[in-house]
């Protein structure tokens, strides 16, 4: 079947109110990034967006997004923190300022994750100089301090996202979620092979899905200038993924910001334009790029 034409005008329509759940900004310390938060909000803003979340590997988002929202004040611009080492790890501390703060999002580890460690010193034929963070200790079981996480996540009402965390690791968090009520859960990029994390399968994605955790989708995932390294993933592979999953368990966001791609606003709207090409109804992409993250981020409150 033919491939649907569309307007520039009908991609702009469902951007219109959409929510990046997941996008980068300059200055960073590890990774050359093409934006800096106020441009990224200006730009979101005058594209009509509803929401961005900003996200840093290295410092809590927070002060930023308030500084940005200040001058780009028709969207919301919404501080995140990644439980990096830089941070101090799985702390407890960094999640109650940032909260007190305004921030909606935790990450779990990502680049400070072992897993993730792991993976791209081997991708890149050197030695691991740290092991990283695991939230599982020699017998599988959460550590205290993974406990403590994800319950002051709780408390603060805010949204889990997974971070680089191995499957075993994925699972025993959700798990964790579900014993305290947890509710909010992302799932953050299962699909995308660049940040070498170990990749979840389709099946275990949809158990997760169908135990309530939403689903994570990026745009960066098959951004074939993102490294010419890594074995990137066709669009087809993340729409199998939303029929598997369904939209109703779905998010988008870009993951991008870094400086050899488009910058988030455009690229949601190139995410938003290959979904619709490549079959996915109208009404199940405004659903993955508006209404679940929405909820998720309170903003229909």
């Amino acid at each position: 079947m033919a491939a649907p034409v569309l307007t520039f005008a009908q991609i702009n329509a469902v951007l219109r109110g959409s929510i990046d759940m997941h996008l980068h900004f300059g200055p960073d310390p590890i990774i050359p990034r093409r934006i800096d938060a106020l441009s990224a909000a200006l730009e979101a803003q005058q594209a009509g967006m509803r929401a961005i979340v900003l996200k840093s590997h290295s410092f809590p988002t927070a002060p930023s997004a308030y500084a940005a929202r200040q001058a780009a004040p028709d969207i919301e611009v919404i501080g995140s923190l990644c439980l990096d080492e830089d941070v101090g790890g799985l702390n407890v501390h960094a999640i109650e300022t940032s909260a007190k703060l305004g921030a909606k999002v935790v990450w779990l580890p990502t680049f400070s994750a072992a897993n993730s460690i792991q993976k791209a010193a081997k991708r890149q034929g050197r030695v691991v100089k740290s092991k990283g963070i695991r939230v599982l200790d020699q017998e599988g079981r959460l550590v205290p301090e993974a406990v403590a996480v994800v319950q002051a996540i709780k408390d603060h009402d805010l949204v889990l996202a997974t971070g680089h965390l191995d499957p075993a690791e994925t699972f025993a968090i959700m798990d964790e979620c579900e014993r305290v009520g947890q509710k909010k859960v992302v799932i953050t990029h299962p699909l995308e092979q660049t940040a070498g994390e170990k990749l979840l399968s389709l099946d275990q994605i949809v158990a997760l899905g169908n135990r309530g955790a939403m689903i994570e989708l990026c745009m960066l995932s098959c951004c074939p200038a993102h490294n010419a390294n890594l074995s990137l993933i066709s669009p087809g592979v993340i729409v199998e993924a939303i029929e598997a999953v369904g939209p109703a368990r779905c998010v988008l966001g870009t993951d991008l910001g870094v400086a050899w791609n488009p910058p988030p606003t455009e690229g949601m709207r190139m995410f938003i334009s290959v979904l619709l090409r490549h079959g996915i109804r109208e009404e199940d992409v405004r659903r993955m790029a508006q209404v679940n993250a929405a909820r998720l981020l309170g903003l229909d409150a």
